[in-house]
């Protein structure tokens, strides 16, 4: 599985792409901020992407929204953030799922696999009522 990693603090995204690399994943991209995520989503065609919420230029969140709305994929937020409001955001903004942090290592390969199979199921879903369910996302 190809995997868009969006953590603005280095060593968090070479942490996570060591893990992810252990785990089997290929990191097909590395992006610094929420912009450059959602160009390098288009260009190098993951499969998931894992977002870290605050991020410069754009946040996670909408950076995560852009990303479905342009080529839906599942979405994992990583952040500090377990507030409500942050949560509910990232969800409206069709998220898959929601690591917190500090996390182990051991966590980061779970999310993705759920957040992926939870996606087939609503695709699988779609195409069982001719793709008739809709994903609302926050503007």
């Amino acid at each position: 599985m190809k995997v868009l990693i969006a953590e603005d603090e280095t060593l968090i995204r070479l942490d996570l792409r060591g893990i992810l690399e252990r785990d089997g994943f290929a990191v097909c991209a590395e992006a610094k901020d929420g912009l450059e995520a959602v160009e390098l989503a288009r260009s190098s065609q993951p499969d998931i992407a894992m977002l870290d919420v605050r991020m410069p230029n754009l946040d996670g969140v909408e950076a995560a929204r852009r990303m479905y709305a342009e080529r839906p994929i599942p979405i994992v937020m990583l952040t500090a953030f377990r507030d409500r409001a942050t949560v509910e955001r990232a969800v409206a903004a069709g998220v898959f799922g929601y690591l917190t942090k500090p996390f182990r290592a051991g966590d980061v390969a779970p999310a993705l696999f759920a957040a992926a199979a939870r996606h087939r199921e609503l695709l699988s879903a779609r195409r069982e009522i001719g793709g008739r369910i809709e994903i609302r996302t926050a503007r």
